[in-house]
């Protein structure tokens, strides 16, 4: 893998042609210098990012998104690249999810990326738990047209009622562990017919999440879900530690 320091010329050059889009140069950089496709920009941390890292950063929805990925494509980059030295191991795929940039999604899922590739910051799962996770719904909603594996939390998340009742047809049983991640995600998606549903089916009204403490009422209110807000305070839910 060919590394270079985010210091260097050709790396300063590099990050700011592709940021802007500007793939025409890219083609003349790659042609010059065939390697740097797949090379790896470090930073002054050690960490790297591949050049389809760079150009989905955050915020992402840099232009010309397909032409810079078919151009990397074409010289050979590896569009299932993990970031080096992370904490997690996501793709650009995921950070264009983490974008909710769905003309890159588009673009990368095009020239071939793996729509179920995990290593998400989330739960290391797949593309779709970092825009599920992140709130990211555009993106969420093209990746299950474009037909990425929805688990429960994704699917309350997403409001998709029948999906869950099939799970609960199916298998109810199983759905046990799933159910409070589940019903605070409906919650943060706004899905009150999902979210009515799983309550009546055992799920807690005032789980705190391990990550952060907060609760469904919290994340309703901090996302503006003011009919889930009326319901859950109808219920007698509750703010968490956090709040």
């Amino acid at each position: 893998m060919h590394r270079l320091r985010s210091d260097e010329p050709l790396a300063v050059e590099l990050t700011a042609v592709v940021k802007a889009g500007e793939f025409e140069r890219l083609r003349e950089l790659i042609a010059s210098n065939p390697e740097i496709a797949s090379c790896v920009v470090e930073d002054a941390k050690g960490g790297g990012r591949t050049l389809l890292h760079l150009f989905a950063d955050w915020p992402g929805h840099n232009p010309n998104a397909a032409a810079i990925v078919q151009t990397l494509a074409a010289a050979g980059a590896d569009l299932d690249a993990p970031a080096v030295s992370m904490w997690h191991r996501e793709t650009p795929l995921h950070w264009a999810a983490s974008n909710d940039d769905v003309t890159l999604a588009d673009a990368l899922l095009d020239a071939g990326a793996d729509i179920e590739h995990e290593g998400s910051s989330i739960d290391g799962g797949p593309p779709l738990s970092s825009a599920v996770g992140y709130g990211q719904w555009q993106v969420a909603r093209r990746l299950v047209n474009r037909g990425a594996q929805t688990r429960l939390w994704h699917e309350a998340a997403l409001g998709m009622l029948p999906a869950i009742q099939r799970r609960f047809e199916v298998e109810p049983a199983t759905q046990t562990d799933a159910l409070p991640g589940s019903f605070w995600n409906a919650c943060h998606g706004g899905q009150l017919a999902v979210a009515q549903y799983l309550l009546e089916r055992g799920a807690d009204l005032n789980w705190a999440t391990p990550w952060s403490g907060q609760t469904p009422l919290d994340i309703a209110e901090q996302t503006g879900r003011s009919d889930v807000v009326a319901w859950l305070l109808e219920k007698g839910a509750v703010h968490g530690k956090s709040a």
